[in-house]
């Protein structure tokens, strides 16, 4: 198996200084246009480089047996939150990575190429961890006034801005505290900010803080739409070489994703016990609240939900120019999706 790199926001440096002898190894031949039909041959020697945050999708494609048939060579370097992931696009380092969804408009407002490929869907699986110390915060309405732990370019920024609307509170109203989606966890324990917004696992190991609350799913649970993407990047998707193992990644890891759905059990022991250290009880909890993943189509009615959240960061005045979310998607991609989902009698859409 090829060597796993580890990579977070500190080893950027490390990724950029190697991304030419990484990244995107298939021979670009004459290039590959936007408007020209996907490949399917992949030659011998071709590899992509895969961004991953907290293992998930290495896991994955490892408990359903995926990552052992993939028919190109691959690395795996993981990354935390999706600004770090952009950074790495930046420097031609990473070929395809999975992020949610607010790194789609981040890279269109940084004039970015960074395009979906795959959408994945599950029912909202973000939560509001509460500080040990401020535990009479219990409702979205006893944020204001509080300070609010504030990633931009991540899904977490959304989450927040949608819940500042919910409660009839503006950005004003509160303290909006910069910080990386990392830092959330220990921000919180030492009394640095009142609250923030966790996704899994992550949020699990938080509550495992004595004295730490989090706000109800009653309060919260509508907050996102559990919509997450899987990206690669113009320059990946010119080479064709590349393009065509991009393409294989993406029915692969629809794959072994539903893997994950018909076999909650295994998922829970392989991943959330044995990569992440949580108990079974937690994996069985996280499940509960995600619910099964759904494939959804390329289509306007993704787009719509995609400008949907741009909408909601316009409203709060955080986006520094009109973008397009049409933009951000590679259409090419949707009978990729649509093939898969039918092969393993998967589904595009929630119950």
């Amino acid at each position: 198996m090829p060597r796993l790199r580890r990579a977070g926001s500190t080893a950027i440096v490390a990724l950029v200084l190697t991304a030419v002898a990484a990244c995107s190894s298939g021979s670009p031949g004459d290039g590959l246009g936007s408007d020209r039909a996907l490949p399917t041959d992949i030659p011998a020697g071709t590899k992509i480089v895969v961004a991953d945050q907290s293992e998930r999708q290495q896991v994955a494609l490892a408990a359903s047996g995926q990552l052992a048939s993939l028919p190109f060579e691959y690395e795996f370097a993981t990354f935390q939150g999706a600004p770090s992931i952009l950074e790495a696009f930046r420097a031609d380092a990473v070929d395809v990575a999975w992020a949610g969804e607010i790194m789609a408009i981040q890279s269109l407002v940084a004039g970015d190429d960074v395009r979906v490929v795959a959408a994945l869907q599950t029912d909202n699986g973000l939560n509001m961890g509460i500080a040990p110390g401020a535990s009479n915060i219990e409702s979205l309405a006893d944020l204001k006034g509080r300070r609010i732990g504030y990633a931009e370019g991540t899904s977490q920024q959304a989450f927040v801005l949608r819940a500042l609307d919910k409660a009839g509170l503006a950005v004003d109203d509160v303290t909006l505290v910069p910080m990386a989606l990392p830092d959330f966890p220990d921000a919180l324990r030492s009394n640095q900010i009142d609250a923030a917004p966790m996704s899994e696992p992550v949020f699990s190991r938080y509550m495992q803080t004595p004295g730490a609350t989090a706000l109800p799913r009653t309060e919260t649970g509508d907050l996102s739409d559990g919509v997450s993407y899987l990206y690669s990047s113009d320059k990946a998707l010119s080479d064709p070489a590349t393009a065509a193992a991009i393409r294989a990644y993406v029915t692969a890891y629809i794959t072994a994703v539903d893997w994950t759905n018909d076999n909650r059990d295994a998922w829970i022991d392989e991943y959330f016990v044995k990569s992440q250290g949580l108990d079974v009880a937690d994996g069985q909890r996280i499940l509960d609240a995600s619910g099964p993943t759904s494939f959804p189509r390329l289509d306007e009615d993704l787009i719509a939900v995609a400008q949907q959240t741009v909408d909601v960061i316009d409203a709060a005045g955080e986006l520094p120019r009109p973008v397009d979310a049409a933009d951000a998607f590679d259409l090419r991609f949707d009978e990729v999706v649509a093939a898969a989902v039918a092969e393993i009698g998967a589904t595009h859409t929630r119950d």
